[in-house]
This record gives structure tokens, C-alpha cells and sequence, in this order.
């Protein structure tokens, strides 16, 4: 159903893959950004982006579920991070391979950026995913 593709003429991705082919037929996901908040609308982990990527990262498990689908089906992501500085970049890439959802591999690109929508927020991920046939049981 995906299959991941790395150009061999060009450098080598360090855990992600250059694109990410879906066969016809498929059901995607476009997903929205998930936020580092709770669901009372609370922001989680102010001033931390790594606490915030651990949110972030569970709010997009809960959208990926509410859809059919999990970390294992993603295909593409967007990490937006506020920071100019390589080093909060990586600490919240990280998060993003600790999570699992790094796997696929999937085609993933990591952004600085000056500002994100909510007050405080310092991480965003936008998602897209097969969603898979359900399995009858």
C-alpha cells in the first residue's frame, strides 16, 4: 500500500524517506496541525518545545485514530518548530523518533519559524496518512 522511496542520487536521508508513493485506490488522511494542547484547550509545556513535541505527538495519535489510522500509516509530516536554533530543532526530532512515528520512514521536513497560532506555542505537526481497509474479525 506505501511504499518509500530514497533516491540513490541524492545524499542520503538520516531517518526519512525522500517521498513516499501510495497506491490508487487508497484512503488519505489530511490532517491538521496538532497543538501542545489538552483538551480543556490548556497549553501544555510552556516554554518547553520538548514537552511540547510530547503533546503534540499524542494529540496526532488521537486525530490519526479518530480517522482509522495510526503512526505506522503516516506518509507525511510538517514539524513546525518557533526556534532559530538548531539545536531545539533536533531536541524536538528526537521526540518525533522516539515516538515511533519516524519508522515508516516517512517524508517528514523539519521547520524554524518565528511564530505558531496559540499564545506560548512553540510546536506544531501536520500529518498526512493512508488510512488502512478495516480488517473484518
Amino acid at each position: 500500500m506505501i511504499r518509500r522511496v530514497t533516491s540513490p542520487s541524492l545524499f542520503p536521508p538520516p531517518r526519512y524517506s525522500h517521498a513516499s508513493v501510495v497506491e490508487a485506490g487508497s484512503r488519505i488522511a489530511f490532517l491538521a496541525g496538532a497543538v501542545p494542547l489538552d483538551s480543556g484547550g490548556t497549553l501544555i509545556g510552556e516554554g518547553d518545545p520538548v514537552r511540547q513535541a510530547e503533546q503534540v505527538l499524542v494529540n496526532l495519535g488521537e486525530q490519526l485514530r479518530a480517522v482509522g489510522s495510526d503512526f505506522a500509516h503516516v506518509v507525511a509530516t510538517d514539524v513546525y518548530v518557533v526556534s532559530g536554533d538548531t539545536s531545539v530543532l533536533s531536541a524536538v526530532w528526537d521526540v518525533v523518533e522516539a515516538s515511533g512515528l519516524s519508522l515508516g520512514p516517512h517524508s517528514s521536513t523539519l521547520l524554524g519559524v518565528n511564530c505558531l497560532g496559540y499564545s506560548g506555542q512553540l510546536v506544531e505537526i501536520t500529518a498526512t496518512a493512508v488510512v488502512p481497509e478495516a480488517v473484518a474479525s
